[in-house]
């Protein structure tokens, strides 16, 4: 049975990534934690219920994150990956301002305070 999805999905690695993300963006969006890199059987599972969804790929700045965002690209091409920069290196330790500036650059609402924040 396929789990029907909200129409924006945000793929993050870990669940203090999601915490993180969940706290800051206003509108309904779901947000789907990999836990590390995927298995080819698993990954084909996960495009499946992506296929029609607005997908953004946020993982982390480092070699397992660049590993997952490969995969992405190459299975699921229309996806837009959003980039946190390499100074922070992971999603869940990145300023609250930065990921805020990160997701409204792609048109993702979110709070405004977390913006005043920086």
């Amino acid at each position: 049975m396929k789990r029907e999805l909200l129409e924006k999905v945000i793929i993050v690695e870990g669940k203090s990534d999601k915490r993180k993300v969940e706290n800051i963006i206003r509108e309904p969006i779901e947000i789907i934690c990999t836990n590390g890199t995927l298995g080819l059987s698993k990954l084909d599972e996960l495009i499946d219920i992506l296929i029609d969804k607005d997908v953004y790929i946020l993982v982390d700045a480092d070699a397992a994150g660049e590993k997952l965002r490969r995969q992405f690209k190459s299975e699921l091409p229309e996806a837009e990956h959003l980039y946190i920069d390499k100074m922070y290196k992971e999603v869940a330790t990145a300023p609250e301002h930065h990921l805020a500036t990160v997701l409204i650059g792609a048109d993702i609402d979110i709070y405004t305070e977390f913006l005043d924040r920086g």
